[in-house]
């Protein structure tokens, strides 16, 4: 992996993460937080490394706040792939203990950017490559949205 140069900006910007068994989507924020931007896949390798690459992450963007989406079931319930995803928060907030980390629901997130892709004529080999990075983008761009009518009333 390319190493990432730090950059200060005036504004923060939040990131969103999809975060899976083999891979984690990120997106980050335009610096108005009006907009999500898909930015990589890491491809899962342990927690320590993992961590580091969203460190690394953090680091170029400025990121001030991190959503992670929680999968739940229709019900409202956590299956096993919710409880991963309460680890790795778990482990990413002893890593990052000053970053303010918001779980939200992400039910249909994933379905939401297949149905993007394959509109977009997407083919199914590079659907595989972007899935997580597009369910990520969804995750931040949906609480981007609901915080902007928050602070708009």
């Amino acid at each position: 992996m390319k190493k990432r140069k730090r950059v200060d900006f005036l504004h923060k910007r939040y990131m969103g993460l999809d975060v899976g068994n083999k891979t984690i989507g990120v997106a980050v924020s335009d610096l108005l937080l009006l907009t999500a931007q898909g930015i990589t896949t890491v491809k899962r390798k342990g927690i320590k490394t993992d961590l580091k690459e969203l460190e690394d992450i953090m680091s170029e963007y400025g990121v001030e706040k991190t959503i992670v989406g929680l999968p739940k079931n229709m019900n409202n319930t956590l299956g096993p792939q919710g409880e991963k995803v309460l680890k790795f928060v778990e482990k990413f907030k002893e890593k990052f203990p000053e970053m303010e980390v918001v779980m939200v629901d992400e039910r249909l997130s994933t379905v939401s950017a297949e149905r993007a892709l394959i509109g977009g004529d997407v083919r199914r080999e590079k659907r595989k490559d972007l899935i997580d990075k597009v369910a990520a983008t969804y995750i931040l761009q949906s609480y981007l949205d609901k915080e902007r009518g928050e602070r708009v009333e």
